[in-house]
């Protein structure tokens, strides 16, 4: 099983964001009630590893279509503003 890749991120503010990519390894999205990103970080420093494009590492939200077992099946991700909240954009619930 491939990583599910994240195709977009418009948290521009985030360390790991260049470009409207993101550059971390790999990502965690949400909790219990939420679907952030859990690996977001603001800062002006910049991150992560610029010849890759991050993967979902885990998917912690249980009403979500796309999560099986913890891991994110969707075909790709968009990681954006929800509010005052970086969100997983392509959320669904089940």
């Amino acid at each position: 099983m491939d990583m599910v890749r994240v195709t977009r991120c418009d948290a521009s503010e985030c360390a790991y964001n260049m470009g409207e990519t993101c550059h971390a390894m790999a990502i965690t999205i949400g909790g219990r009630i939420d679907r952030k990103c859990d690996t977001f970080m603001s800062s002006a420093a910049k991150g992560g590893i610029p010849d890759i494009t991050a993967g979902v590492g885990a998917c912690k939200v249980p009403n979500c279509t796309f999560n099986k077992n913890l891991e994110c099946v969707a075909p790709s991700i968009q990681v954006g503003h929800r509010g005052d909240e970086v969100d997983c954009l392509t959320f669904t619930e089940a």
